[in-house]
């Protein structure tokens, strides 16, 4: 094979994508990594929940993840891809950095999602750090402290909720003012608290979140806060190869993460906002085997199709 040409290229060097490269180098396949080194939980600075390794930093995990499908051989580069297109002898051509281009017969999407995050004062700066969206990462690390979740989307109560396992002082600030009547009890029986009135902006002070203060004035000591941003997917490899999406602009795969479009699959964050580093690790292993299986079968095919090519007519 062309020292261009792989078995399988890997799009995103996170925990699914390193994960599945070291399934497929260890099954002996010829496999490229390529990763514009952005990750999503750049900000965090310890993992947490992923057995055998809580509290490593992200950073950390995925050096250890490179060394490992380094040394069986996989290949690991830094660059963006900016296509992926079907070739019509089969197989792929995948664009990054400065038009390079390499051949691949697989093709597997791990590149993620990004969070759309309230337009605060404040929000930026502290995300990832005392203002927080996921509380089995972080809630264990905040717990019995005071804490605040932004309304303003959908599952902000229900993420309400899930918080309160973590404390008793919890405060919801019902931010676009939707609450039903049945959320308000709910939170009422929990004891959770209601701010009504929109947020101004997160106080800030010595560098730790101190407070969330409201439009009219009001300001309610906090020591961490959370939000459910929306997830959005980084689908447009997927999309533009025209990869069937649900009605909320997801991609459609199944179990192995295998897509609509042959030969394409996708794992971790980038089909499943859900998935925490573990189990974005977990998918990409599945995907790796069902691709693995995947080239068994079509190597199958051109042994059967040749060996019956050199039988006499």
């Amino acid at each position: 094979m062309h020292m261009n040409e792989y078995d399988v290229a890997v799009i995103g060097g996170g925990a699914a994508g390193l994960s599945a490269a070291l399934v497929l180098s260890r099954a002996l396949r010829s496999v490229v990594v390529i990763d514009s080194g952005e990750p999503r939980n750049a900000p965090a600075a310890h993992m947490q929940g992923y057995l055998s390794r809580d509290g490593l930093p992200p950073t950390e995990l995925l050096a250890l993840g490179r060394g490992e499908v380094a040394a069986y051989g996989g290949r690991i580069t830094r660059g963006t891809v900016t296509s992926i297109s079907p070739r019509e002898s089969g197989g792929f051509d995948v664009r990054f950095g400065q038009d390079l281009v390499l051949g691949a017969r697989r093709v597997l999407v791990t590149t993620g999602l990004h969070d759309d995050v309230p337009d605060i004062p404040g929000v930026p700066e502290r995300w990832g750090r005392d203002l927080l969206h996921c509380p089995y990462c972080h809630g264990h690390e905040v717990r019995d402290q005071r804490l605040g979740v932004l309304g303003g989307t959908p599952e902000a109560v229900q993420h309400a909720l899930i918080v309160r396992q973590w404390s008793s002082d919890v405060v919801y600030f019902n931010h676009d003012g939707t609450l039903t009547p049945t959320q308000r009890e709910q939170l009422l029986a929990r004891a959770i608290g209601v701010m009504e009135g929109r947020v101004a902006r997160l106080v800030v002070e010595d560098d730790r979140l101190t407070a969330v203060e409201l439009e009219d004035g009001a300001v309610v000591r906090r020591d961490a806060v959370f939000v459910r941003p929306t997830f959005v997917p980084n689908a447009d490899l997927l999309t533009e190869l025209g990869c069937a999406t649900h009605e909320n602009g997801w991609v459609t795969a199944d179990a192995t993460g295998r897509t609509s479009v042959p030969g394409v699959w996708v794992a971790g964050n980038a089909v499943n906002p859900r998935a925490q580093v573990i189990t974005a690790a977990g998918e990409g292993s599945a995907a790796a085997i069902a691709i693995n299986n995947d080239l068994v079968e079509e190597d199958v095919r051109d042994a059967v199709r040749d060996y019956r090519a050199g039988l006499p007519a």
